[in-house]
């Protein structure tokens, strides 16, 4: 038997019409690249994202068509995530980190018909645009009278001047959004493309607005309609996390704070929009922390830090938590799980426990919302138990994790019982807690046993003369491999070998102590701010330990 109740599909444009209809006077303000601060509401993304719905008809765009966008985290960007999608193409995003050869052939792999990008950017759509035979339309994200002249783009139109024609129509009301199936794709998104060319993750309508509910719960970013929500991660990796979508469920201020990640941009913009929650990865917050704790600044707003896309260093979250009173978590997960997989928030009975045991915790990559289930494996593929202490491979499944990549229907990611392989190392505790221990591909074996480069990472990362750490793994003739860390230190500051491997001691059974210490100018990143152990291995190449 069937329930009597309503069924209206999951689709992201109910979503901005929520936020407009009962939220409607929130603000989202933004830095424009243009330097300036830009300021309207949610009922204002409403109205404009209709216009950019109806300027795709009238280009004659179809349904499941695909948008592109070379955008930092603007208001022109967020009304192209709704205007898009609720219209019922693919707003595809993509990484202006990544070279130019892999900007173009993603493009070209997506089949955009449109590309939108900020004028930042045209240097790299010049260089594109040739390869990209597919895309029909180009549109600069500014006013007409800025639209950049002479560039040798074909069909180069200014966003302000495409979407200008329908301002009636979007704000008398005359646009309703299309309703389809939620099971029809909403966004794309490449991975980074470490190894070999980057793949595709199709989201869907339904994935998408699932995961801004899981986003919101108390169990992970806690979010509401009190507060006021910058997305330090960028729109065109990952949704920014899916916060652009969460924001508007809850009724939350959002604040974009455009191009400018340095210290001082970000806690000025903090502080002009009274900033309660932060989203980021670790580099980001550690150039927001020097700044303030250089100038003798405080947080007059900020509550909440929420940080993710690779290990945050302990360090990092104990200062936030002592020194200026915010609540600092880990999030887990990858443009395969849209992202959330996990959260680190503690349960009621871990309340009572001593600030130590309670650290232990907050450290790790935390336990899965509802909507996402993990397991670890060993080398045989049978599950291992949640002790804490046993590693294996991660695996993950849920309501917005993949099932095949874009374009690859063909090739299963899967295993057989429906379980992605993440490429993580992790343990699992007896209360669900997930602590990534390693990526599978850096896990350091010496004389038979395992060795969590990441230890070894934030062990380096918590002295105070050290900005950065990388923990590689190096051939040994008796052990296989040992570990050397690679560091680069503050400005200013002055630290020797044998200094920072007398830090290990006591930190790290004495076996597990690196080998070496190797002392850089800096730690190549990948486009999305996470270290490059394939590239710096390349640096060290050569490189032999001390003894061998």
């Amino acid at each position: 038997m069937l329930g009597l109740m309503q069924q209206h599909p999951l689709l992201i444009s109910a979503l901005i019409d929520y936020a407009a209809r009962n939220h409607g006077d929130a603000e989202i303000l933004s830095r424009r690249v243009e330097g300036d601060i830009h300021r309207y509401t949610w009922r204002d993304v409403q109205r404009r994202s209709k216009q950019v719905a109806q300027a795709l008809d009238a280009w004659n765009i179809a349904p499941a068509g695909r948008v592109g966008t070379l955008a930092w985290n603007g208001y022109r960007h967020l009304e192209l995530y709704y205007g898009v999608s609720g219209s019922q193409r693919v707003v595809h995003t993509v990484n202006p980190r990544l070279l130019s050869e892999q900007i173009g052939w993603i493009i070209h792999n997506a089949g955009d018909q449109v590309l939108c990008f900020d004028t930042t950017f045209l240097r790299t759509v010049q260089q594109i645009h040739a390869q990209c035979p597919n895309v029909k339309h180009w549109v600069a994200l500014c006013e007409a009278d800025q639209l950049p002249r002479d560039t040798g783009i074909p069909n180069l139109t200014s966003y302000e001047a495409w979407i200008a024609p329908y301002a009636g129509n979007a704000s008398h009301g005359r646009y309703t959004w299309p309703e389809f199936d939620e099971g029809e794709a909403s966004g794309l998104c490449y991975t980074s493309g470490t190894t070999g060319n980057p793949k595709g993750v199709l989201y869907t309508h339904r994935s998408t607005v699932l995961h801004a509910y899981a986003a919101a719960l108390p169990d992970v970013a806690n979010l509401s309609a009190r507060d006021v929500i910058l997305p330090l991660v960028p729109m065109f990796h990952v949704n920014a996390w899916g916060l652009p979508y969460a924001a508007a469920l809850v009724g939350a201020q959002l604040v974009l704070p455009g191009p400018l990640l340095d210290g001082k941009s970000v806690y000025e913009l903090m502080e002009l929009a009274q900033v309660t929650v932060a989203a980021g990865v670790p580099t980001v917050f550690q150039m927001l922390l020097a700044h303030v704790q250089n100038n003798g600044l405080k947080f007059s707003s900020f509550a909440h830090a929420v940080t993710g896309g690779s290990a945050a260093p302990p360090a990092l979250l104990e200062s936030l938590r002592r020194d200026f009173g915010v609540n600092a978590e880990h999030l887990w997960g990858m443009t395969e799980t849209s992202p959330v997989g996990t959260a680190a928030t503690l349960k009621h009975k871990h309340l009572a426990q001593p600030r130590e045991q309670q650290t232990r915790l907050l450290i790790k990559q935390g336990r899965v919302p509802f909507g996402i289930d993990i397991k670890i494996t060993g080398g045989n593929g049978q599950e291992l138990p949640w002790d804490g202490v046993t590693p294996g491979d991660l695996y993950v499944k849920g309501h917005w994790v993949l099932d095949r990549y874009f374009l690859a229907e063909q090739e299963n990611p899967l295993d057989d019982d429906g379980w992605f392989p993440t490429g993580d190392v992790a343990t699992i505790d007896p209360d669900g807690f997930m602590l990534i221990t390693d990526r599978s591909k850096d896990v350091i074996k010496s004389g038979g046993e395992w060795i969590s480069s990441i230890q070894i990472e934030n062990i380096a990362m918590s002295h105070p003369a050290v900005a950065q750490a990388a923990c590689l793994g190096v051939k040994h003739p008796k052990w296989d491999e040992r570990p050397v860390v690679v560091v680069t230190l503050r400005p200013g500051m002055e630290l020797t070998r044998e200094e920072l491997l007398a830090f290990y001691e006591d930190k790290i059974v004495k076996w597990q102590i690196p080998d070496d210490v190797l002392f850089v100018e800096g730690i190549p990143q990948g486009a999305t701010g996470k270290m490059l152990k394939s590239r710096l291995r390349e640096q060290i190449r050569g490189y032999k330990l001390p003894g061998t």
